[in-house]
Protein backbone atom coordinates (compact mmCIF):
# COMPACT_ATOMS: atom_id res chain seq x y z
CA UNK A 1 0.00 0.00 0.00
CA UNK A 2 1.37 3.43 -0.93
CA UNK A 3 2.26 6.03 1.69
CA UNK A 4 -0.60 8.20 0.38
CA UNK A 5 -3.09 5.69 1.77
CA UNK A 6 -1.43 5.41 5.18
CA UNK A 7 -2.91 7.47 8.04
CA UNK A 8 -1.34 8.26 11.41
CA UNK A 9 -3.85 8.61 14.27
CA UNK A 10 -2.62 10.64 17.26
CA UNK A 11 -4.84 10.42 20.35
CA UNK A 12 -4.06 9.65 23.96
CA UNK A 13 -7.24 7.58 24.50
CA UNK A 14 -6.83 4.00 23.33
CA UNK A 15 -10.56 3.46 22.79
CA UNK A 16 -10.68 6.49 20.49
CA UNK A 17 -7.61 5.29 18.57
CA UNK A 18 -9.17 1.85 18.16
CA UNK A 19 -12.42 3.37 16.92
CA UNK A 20 -10.72 5.58 14.32
CA UNK A 21 -8.39 2.78 13.21
CA UNK A 22 -11.31 0.42 12.67
CA UNK A 23 -13.22 3.03 10.69
CA UNK A 24 -10.28 4.02 8.49
CA UNK A 25 -9.42 0.40 7.81
CA UNK A 26 -13.03 -0.13 6.67
CA UNK A 27 -12.29 2.59 4.08
CA UNK A 28 -9.41 0.50 2.74
CA UNK A 29 -6.70 2.59 4.40
CA UNK A 30 -3.63 1.48 6.35
CA UNK A 31 -3.24 2.97 9.83
CA UNK A 32 -0.69 3.55 12.55
CA UNK A 33 -1.36 5.04 15.97
CA UNK A 34 0.45 7.24 18.48
CA UNK A 35 -0.59 8.15 22.02
CA UNK A 36 1.35 11.43 22.23
CA UNK A 37 2.84 14.18 20.11
CA UNK A 38 6.35 12.91 20.83
CA UNK A 39 5.43 9.38 19.70
CA UNK A 40 3.79 10.81 16.57
CA UNK A 41 7.01 12.62 15.60
CA UNK A 42 8.95 9.39 16.03
CA UNK A 43 6.49 7.57 13.74
CA UNK A 44 6.82 10.29 11.10
CA UNK A 45 10.60 10.05 11.15
CA UNK A 46 10.46 6.31 10.52
CA UNK A 47 7.69 6.04 7.88
CA UNK A 48 5.83 8.06 5.26
CA UNK A 49 2.13 8.89 5.63
CA UNK A 50 -0.58 10.48 3.52
CA UNK A 51 -2.51 12.09 6.39
CA UNK A 52 -2.31 12.71 10.14
CA UNK A 53 -5.37 12.82 12.40
CA UNK A 54 -4.16 14.90 15.34
CA UNK A 55 -6.05 15.40 18.61
CA UNK A 56 -5.52 18.91 19.98
CA UNK A 57 -5.49 17.84 23.63
CA UNK A 58 -2.56 15.50 24.32
CA UNK A 59 -0.37 14.83 27.37
CA UNK A 60 3.00 16.57 27.25
CA UNK A 61 3.31 18.15 23.82
CA UNK A 62 -0.15 19.28 22.71
CA UNK A 63 -1.44 18.78 19.20
CA UNK A 64 -1.01 22.48 18.46
CA UNK A 65 2.61 22.32 19.64
CA UNK A 66 3.20 19.20 17.57
CA UNK A 67 1.80 20.75 14.37
CA UNK A 68 4.88 22.84 13.40
CA UNK A 69 7.16 19.94 14.34
CA UNK A 70 5.20 17.68 12.00
CA UNK A 71 5.54 20.18 9.17
CA UNK A 72 9.27 20.44 9.84
CA UNK A 73 9.56 16.69 9.22
CA UNK A 74 7.06 16.49 6.32
CA UNK A 75 6.20 19.98 5.00
CA UNK A 76 3.54 18.79 2.53
CA UNK A 77 1.85 16.27 4.84
CA UNK A 78 -1.83 17.20 5.45
CA UNK A 79 -2.89 17.31 9.10
CA UNK A 80 -6.53 17.06 10.19
CA UNK A 81 -7.16 18.35 13.72
CA UNK A 82 -9.69 16.79 16.09
CA UNK A 83 -10.82 19.28 18.67
CA UNK A 84 -13.31 19.83 21.47
CA UNK A 85 -15.90 22.55 21.04
CA UNK A 86 -14.15 24.83 23.52
CA UNK A 87 -10.93 24.75 21.48
CA UNK A 88 -12.49 25.98 18.23
CA UNK A 89 -10.62 29.29 18.20
CA UNK A 90 -7.31 27.48 18.54
CA UNK A 91 -8.29 25.03 15.82
CA UNK A 92 -9.18 27.81 13.40
CA UNK A 93 -5.84 29.49 14.10
CA UNK A 94 -4.09 26.16 13.50
CA UNK A 95 -5.79 25.77 10.12
CA UNK A 96 -4.37 29.15 9.16
CA UNK A 97 -0.98 27.82 10.27
CA UNK A 98 -1.07 24.78 8.06
CA UNK A 99 -3.67 22.24 9.25
CA UNK A 100 -5.82 21.13 6.33
CA UNK A 101 -9.08 21.19 8.34
CA UNK A 102 -10.55 20.36 11.74
CA UNK A 103 -13.38 18.21 13.08
CA UNK A 104 -15.23 18.91 16.31
CA UNK A 105 -15.89 16.14 18.83
CA UNK A 106 -17.96 14.04 18.75
CA UNK A 107 -16.43 13.08 15.43
CA UNK A 108 -19.05 12.52 12.75
CA UNK A 109 -17.79 9.51 10.81
CA UNK A 110 -19.59 10.61 7.63
CA UNK A 111 -17.86 14.00 7.79
CA UNK A 112 -14.52 12.33 8.52
CA UNK A 113 -14.96 10.09 5.49
CA UNK A 114 -15.75 13.11 3.31
CA UNK A 115 -12.66 15.03 4.49
CA UNK A 116 -10.45 12.00 3.94
CA UNK A 117 -11.87 11.51 0.46
CA UNK A 118 -11.21 15.16 -0.36
CA UNK A 119 -7.70 15.07 1.10
CA UNK A 120 -6.47 11.70 -0.15
CA UNK A 121 -8.61 11.44 -3.26
CA UNK A 122 -10.04 8.07 -2.20
CA UNK A 123 -13.00 6.80 -4.17
CA UNK A 124 -16.16 5.08 -2.95
CA UNK A 125 -15.08 1.76 -4.49
CA UNK A 126 -11.99 1.79 -2.25
CA UNK A 127 -14.20 1.20 0.76
CA UNK A 128 -14.15 -2.30 2.14
CA UNK A 129 -17.21 -1.74 4.25
CA UNK A 130 -17.65 -3.12 7.76
CA UNK A 131 -18.19 -6.81 8.21
CA UNK A 132 -21.51 -7.00 10.02
CA UNK A 133 -23.58 -10.19 10.23
CA UNK A 134 -26.95 -9.59 8.59
CA UNK A 135 -28.26 -12.81 10.06
CA UNK A 136 -27.41 -11.69 13.61
CA UNK A 137 -29.89 -8.88 14.13
CA UNK A 138 -32.03 -8.12 17.19
CA UNK A 139 -35.72 -8.75 16.83
CA UNK A 140 -37.49 -5.72 15.42
CA UNK A 141 -34.57 -4.28 13.49
CA UNK A 142 -35.38 -3.79 9.80
CA UNK A 143 -32.69 -2.64 7.39
CA UNK A 144 -34.54 -2.13 4.12
CA UNK A 145 -33.99 1.64 3.98
CA UNK A 146 -30.62 3.22 3.13
CA UNK A 147 -30.92 5.32 6.30
CA UNK A 148 -31.10 2.31 8.63
CA UNK A 149 -28.47 0.37 6.72
CA UNK A 150 -26.15 3.31 7.23
CA UNK A 151 -26.89 3.28 10.97
CA UNK A 152 -26.08 -0.44 11.11
CA UNK A 153 -22.83 0.05 9.18
CA UNK A 154 -21.77 2.75 11.63
CA UNK A 155 -22.71 0.51 14.58
CA UNK A 156 -20.53 -2.25 13.14
CA UNK A 157 -17.50 0.05 13.25
CA UNK A 158 -18.27 1.63 16.62
CA UNK A 159 -19.15 -1.65 18.36
CA UNK A 160 -15.55 -2.87 18.23
CA UNK A 161 -14.29 -0.13 20.53
CA UNK A 162 -15.12 0.67 24.15
CA UNK A 163 -15.87 4.37 23.66
CA UNK A 164 -19.13 5.69 25.13
CA UNK A 165 -21.89 6.12 22.56
CA UNK A 166 -24.82 8.55 22.58
CA UNK A 167 -27.84 7.35 20.61
CA UNK A 168 -30.06 10.21 19.47
CA UNK A 169 -33.51 10.06 17.96
CA UNK A 170 -37.16 10.86 18.36
CA UNK A 171 -39.27 8.90 20.82
CA UNK A 172 -40.26 5.51 19.43
CA UNK A 173 -37.56 5.21 16.75
CA UNK A 174 -35.90 2.17 18.31
CA UNK A 175 -32.88 3.55 20.17
CA UNK A 176 -32.80 0.56 22.53
CA UNK A 177 -32.70 -1.80 19.55
CA UNK A 178 -29.60 0.05 18.33
CA UNK A 179 -28.07 -0.33 21.79
CA UNK A 180 -28.75 -4.07 21.60
CA UNK A 181 -26.98 -4.18 18.25
CA UNK A 182 -23.96 -2.30 19.65
CA UNK A 183 -23.71 -4.88 22.44
CA UNK A 184 -24.31 -7.88 20.18
CA UNK A 185 -21.55 -6.92 17.76
CA UNK A 186 -19.05 -5.91 20.45
CA UNK A 187 -16.39 -8.00 22.16
CA UNK A 188 -18.60 -7.74 25.26
CA UNK A 189 -21.43 -9.74 23.69
CA UNK A 190 -20.90 -12.65 26.08
CA UNK A 191 -21.40 -10.29 29.03
CA UNK A 192 -24.66 -8.77 30.26
CA UNK A 193 -26.62 -5.98 28.61
CA UNK A 194 -28.34 -4.02 31.39
CA UNK A 195 -30.91 -1.40 30.40
CA UNK A 196 -32.58 1.28 32.51
CA UNK A 197 -34.67 4.37 31.83
CA UNK A 198 -33.42 7.33 33.86
CA UNK A 199 -36.85 8.95 33.69
CA UNK A 200 -38.39 5.88 35.30
CA UNK A 201 -36.02 5.65 38.26
CA UNK A 202 -37.08 7.10 41.60
CA UNK A 203 -35.22 10.37 42.18
CA UNK A 204 -34.70 9.49 45.83
CA UNK A 205 -33.24 6.06 45.04
CA UNK A 206 -31.56 6.64 41.67
CA UNK A 207 -28.04 6.79 43.17
CA UNK A 208 -28.63 3.42 44.78
CA UNK A 209 -30.10 2.07 41.54
CA UNK A 210 -26.99 3.09 39.58
CA UNK A 211 -24.18 2.46 42.04
CA UNK A 212 -25.73 0.11 44.63
CA UNK A 213 -25.75 0.42 48.40
CA UNK A 214 -24.54 -1.38 51.49
CA UNK A 215 -26.81 -2.98 54.03
CA UNK A 216 -28.13 -0.34 56.41
CA UNK A 217 -26.89 2.56 54.25
CA UNK A 218 -30.24 4.32 54.71
CA UNK A 219 -33.67 3.66 56.18
CA UNK A 220 -35.18 0.64 54.40
CA UNK A 221 -31.84 -0.71 53.12
CA UNK A 222 -32.33 -4.11 54.75
CA UNK A 223 -30.09 -5.83 52.18
CA UNK A 224 -27.10 -4.77 50.12
CA UNK A 225 -27.78 -3.93 46.45
CA UNK A 226 -25.21 -4.22 43.65
CA UNK A 227 -26.69 -1.55 41.36
CA UNK A 228 -26.80 -1.26 37.58
CA UNK A 229 -23.10 -0.64 37.01
CA UNK A 230 -22.04 -3.81 38.79
CA UNK A 231 -24.85 -5.77 37.15
CA UNK A 232 -23.40 -4.70 33.77
CA UNK A 233 -19.79 -5.56 34.73
CA UNK A 234 -18.06 -7.11 31.72
CA UNK A 235 -20.86 -5.99 29.43
CA UNK A 236 -22.85 -2.92 28.44
CA UNK A 237 -24.94 -0.48 30.46
CA UNK A 238 -27.68 1.23 28.46
CA UNK A 239 -29.12 4.35 30.09
CA UNK A 240 -32.14 5.65 28.21
CA UNK A 241 -33.38 9.23 28.68
CA UNK A 242 -29.98 10.25 30.02
CA UNK A 243 -31.13 13.88 29.97
CA UNK A 244 -33.39 13.12 32.94
CA UNK A 245 -30.47 12.19 35.20
CA UNK A 246 -30.52 14.56 38.23
CA UNK A 247 -27.81 17.20 38.10
CA UNK A 248 -26.32 16.23 41.47
CA UNK A 249 -25.61 12.67 40.24
CA UNK A 250 -23.99 13.65 36.98
CA UNK A 251 -20.49 14.14 38.48
CA UNK A 252 -20.67 10.62 39.94
CA UNK A 253 -21.61 9.17 36.56
CA UNK A 254 -18.76 11.08 34.94
CA UNK A 255 -16.31 9.76 37.52
CA UNK A 256 -17.53 6.19 36.97
CA UNK A 257 -16.97 6.49 33.21
CA UNK A 258 -13.54 8.09 33.52
CA UNK A 259 -12.09 5.96 36.32
CA UNK A 260 -13.98 2.68 36.05
CA UNK A 261 -14.76 2.93 39.76
CA UNK A 262 -18.00 3.42 41.68
CA UNK A 263 -18.73 3.96 45.36
CA UNK A 264 -21.97 2.35 46.56
CA UNK A 265 -24.11 4.39 48.92
CA UNK A 266 -22.81 3.77 52.45
CA UNK A 267 -19.50 2.25 51.27
CA UNK A 268 -16.11 3.54 52.43
CA UNK A 269 -14.08 2.53 49.38
CA UNK A 270 -14.66 2.52 45.61
CA UNK A 271 -15.22 -0.67 43.63
CA UNK A 272 -13.81 -1.43 40.18
CA UNK A 273 -16.36 -1.91 37.39
CA UNK A 274 -15.92 -2.60 33.69
CA UNK A 275 -19.07 -1.58 31.84
CA UNK A 276 -19.33 0.20 28.51
CA UNK A 277 -21.85 3.03 28.61
CA UNK A 278 -24.40 3.53 25.86
CA UNK A 279 -26.73 6.46 26.56
CA UNK A 280 -29.81 7.59 24.66
CA UNK A 281 -32.02 10.65 24.56
CA UNK A 282 -34.66 12.39 22.47
CA UNK A 283 -33.62 15.74 23.94
CA UNK A 284 -31.16 18.30 22.61
CA UNK A 285 -28.47 17.85 25.25
CA UNK A 286 -26.57 20.82 23.85
CA UNK A 287 -29.49 23.05 24.80
CA UNK A 288 -29.70 21.34 28.19
CA UNK A 289 -26.02 22.18 28.78
CA UNK A 290 -26.61 25.83 27.90
CA UNK A 291 -29.63 25.90 30.23
CA UNK A 292 -27.59 24.45 33.09
CA UNK A 293 -29.60 21.20 33.29
CA UNK A 294 -26.79 18.98 32.06
CA UNK A 295 -23.06 19.18 32.78
CA UNK A 296 -20.91 19.99 29.77
CA UNK A 297 -18.07 17.70 30.89
CA UNK A 298 -20.45 14.73 31.13
CA UNK A 299 -22.04 15.64 27.78
CA UNK A 300 -18.70 15.59 25.96
CA UNK A 301 -17.67 12.41 27.75
CA UNK A 302 -20.75 10.36 26.79
CA UNK A 303 -20.87 11.89 23.32
CA UNK A 304 -17.61 10.51 21.95
CA UNK A 305 -19.66 8.98 19.16
CA UNK A 306 -23.16 10.11 18.28
CA UNK A 307 -25.52 7.74 16.49
CA UNK A 308 -28.71 9.26 15.10
CA UNK A 309 -31.65 6.89 14.57
CA UNK A 310 -33.77 8.47 11.81
CA UNK A 311 -37.53 8.88 12.25
CA UNK A 312 -39.79 6.47 10.38
CA UNK A 313 -40.69 9.26 7.94
CA UNK A 314 -37.07 9.12 6.72
CA UNK A 315 -37.05 5.31 6.42
CA UNK A 316 -40.21 4.72 4.43
CA UNK A 317 -38.77 1.55 2.91
CA UNK A 318 -38.92 0.03 6.40
CA UNK A 319 -42.63 0.67 7.00
CA UNK A 320 -44.15 -2.35 5.23
CA UNK A 321 -41.46 -4.87 6.36
CA UNK A 322 -41.95 -3.67 9.94
CA UNK A 323 -45.71 -4.02 9.57
CA UNK A 324 -45.31 -7.61 8.41
CA UNK A 325 -42.99 -8.38 11.33
CA UNK A 326 -45.46 -6.98 13.84
CA UNK A 327 -48.35 -8.85 12.19
CA UNK A 328 -46.47 -12.11 12.72
CA UNK A 329 -46.04 -11.15 16.36
CA UNK A 330 -49.69 -10.31 17.04
CA UNK A 331 -51.70 -12.62 14.78
CA UNK A 332 -52.39 -16.26 15.57
CA UNK A 333 -52.69 -17.01 11.83
CA UNK A 334 -50.69 -15.70 8.83
CA UNK A 335 -52.10 -12.40 7.57
CA UNK A 336 -51.49 -10.19 4.57
CA UNK A 337 -52.11 -6.52 3.87
CA UNK A 338 -54.45 -5.41 1.12
CA UNK A 339 -52.96 -3.03 -1.48
CA UNK A 340 -55.09 -0.25 -0.01
CA UNK A 341 -53.76 -0.99 3.48
CA UNK A 342 -50.18 -0.88 2.18
CA UNK A 343 -50.89 2.48 0.51
CA UNK A 344 -52.39 3.75 3.75
CA UNK A 345 -49.36 2.69 5.77
CA UNK A 346 -47.00 4.39 3.32
CA UNK A 347 -49.03 7.60 3.13
CA UNK A 348 -49.07 8.23 6.88
CA UNK A 349 -46.33 10.38 8.45
CA UNK A 350 -45.88 8.21 11.60
CA UNK A 351 -45.11 10.95 14.13
CA UNK A 352 -44.94 8.25 16.82
CA UNK A 353 -42.42 6.32 14.73
CA UNK A 354 -41.94 2.54 15.09
CA UNK A 355 -43.79 2.43 18.40
CA UNK A 356 -46.90 3.96 16.80
CA UNK A 357 -46.68 1.53 13.86
CA UNK A 358 -46.44 -1.43 16.21
CA UNK A 359 -49.53 -0.31 18.14
CA UNK A 360 -51.44 0.24 14.89
CA UNK A 361 -50.65 -3.27 13.64
CA UNK A 362 -51.60 -4.78 16.98
CA UNK A 363 -55.01 -3.10 16.69
CA UNK A 364 -55.42 -4.21 13.07
CA UNK A 365 -54.67 -7.84 13.94
CA UNK A 366 -57.30 -7.78 16.68
CA UNK A 367 -59.97 -6.32 14.39
CA UNK A 368 -59.30 -8.14 11.12
CA UNK A 369 -60.87 -11.50 12.15
CA UNK A 370 -59.45 -12.99 8.97
CA UNK A 371 -56.21 -13.21 7.05
CA UNK A 372 -56.37 -9.82 5.31
CA UNK A 373 -55.78 -6.44 6.96
CA UNK A 374 -57.79 -3.63 5.38
CA UNK A 375 -57.46 0.16 5.87
CA UNK A 376 -60.48 0.27 8.20
CA UNK A 377 -58.70 -2.11 10.58
CA UNK A 378 -56.11 0.59 11.21
CA UNK A 379 -56.65 3.47 13.67
CA UNK A 380 -58.94 6.19 12.24
CA UNK A 381 -56.23 8.84 12.20
CA UNK A 382 -54.22 6.55 9.91
CA UNK A 383 -57.02 5.00 7.85
CA UNK A 384 -58.32 8.38 6.72
CA UNK A 385 -55.06 9.36 5.07
CA UNK A 386 -54.77 6.93 2.16
CA UNK A 387 -53.59 8.65 -1.00
CA UNK A 388 -50.45 9.21 -3.05
CA UNK A 389 -47.30 8.07 -1.33
CA UNK A 390 -45.07 11.03 -0.49
CA UNK A 391 -41.35 10.80 -1.11
CA UNK A 392 -39.41 10.10 2.06
CA UNK A 393 -37.20 12.88 3.28
CA UNK A 394 -33.60 12.18 2.33
CA UNK A 395 -34.49 9.25 0.03
CA UNK A 396 -35.58 8.82 -3.55
CA UNK A 397 -35.05 11.08 -6.57
CA UNK A 398 -34.65 14.79 -6.04
CA UNK A 399 -36.23 17.49 -8.17
CA UNK A 400 -33.91 19.51 -10.41
CA UNK A 401 -34.56 22.60 -8.29
CA UNK A 402 -33.69 20.84 -5.02
CA UNK A 403 -30.64 19.23 -6.60
CA UNK A 404 -29.38 22.57 -7.95
CA UNK A 405 -30.00 24.31 -4.61
CA UNK A 406 -28.08 21.67 -2.65
CA UNK A 407 -25.09 21.70 -5.00
CA UNK A 408 -24.98 25.50 -5.17
CA UNK A 409 -25.15 25.83 -1.37
CA UNK A 410 -22.45 23.19 -0.90
CA UNK A 411 -20.19 25.03 -3.36
CA UNK A 412 -20.90 28.33 -1.62
CA UNK A 413 -19.82 26.77 1.69
CA UNK A 414 -16.60 25.41 0.23
CA UNK A 415 -17.81 21.83 0.49
CA UNK A 416 -18.43 22.04 4.25
CA UNK A 417 -21.48 19.83 4.78
CA UNK A 418 -22.17 21.06 8.30
CA UNK A 419 -22.43 24.71 7.26
CA UNK A 420 -24.36 23.82 4.09
CA UNK A 421 -26.91 21.81 6.07
CA UNK A 422 -27.49 24.75 8.40
CA UNK A 423 -28.03 27.10 5.47
CA UNK A 424 -30.45 24.64 3.88
CA UNK A 425 -32.35 24.19 7.15
CA UNK A 426 -31.86 20.41 7.29
CA UNK A 427 -29.76 18.08 9.42
CA UNK A 428 -26.27 17.17 8.27
CA UNK A 429 -27.28 13.53 8.03
CA UNK A 430 -30.27 14.36 5.81
CA UNK A 431 -27.93 16.36 3.57
CA UNK A 432 -25.65 13.34 3.29
CA UNK A 433 -28.59 11.14 2.24
CA UNK A 434 -29.58 13.68 -0.40
CA UNK A 435 -26.02 13.88 -1.73
CA UNK A 436 -25.97 10.10 -2.02
CA UNK A 437 -29.24 10.27 -3.97
CA UNK A 438 -27.63 12.81 -6.32
CA UNK A 439 -24.58 10.54 -6.76
CA UNK A 440 -26.87 7.58 -7.47
CA UNK A 441 -28.76 9.59 -10.12
CA UNK A 442 -25.48 10.56 -11.74
CA UNK A 443 -24.63 6.88 -11.99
Amino acid sequence: MTARRRVLIVDDEKSQRDLLEGFLQSLGLETAAAASGEQALAELRSAAFGLVLLDVRLPGMSGLEALPEIHAIAPELPVLLITAYGELRQAVAAVKSGAVDYLVKPVDLDELEAVIADTLGTEAEDRKGPEWPLADLPEGLILESPAMRHVAETVAVVARSNVPVLVMGESGTGKEVVAQLLHRWSERSSGPLVAANCAGLSETLIESELFGHTKGAFTGAAEARQGLFRAADGGTLFLDEIGELPLHLQPKLLRAIETGKITPVGADAPIDVDARLVAATNQDLGEAVEAGRFRDDLYYRINVIELVVPPLSERRDDVVPLAHRFALEFSAVPVRFSPQAVQTLLAYAWPGNVRELRNAIQRACLLSRGDVIMPDHLPPRIAGLAGPVPAARGEGRLSQVERATILATLAECGGNRTIAAKKLGISRRTLIYKLRAIEADDG
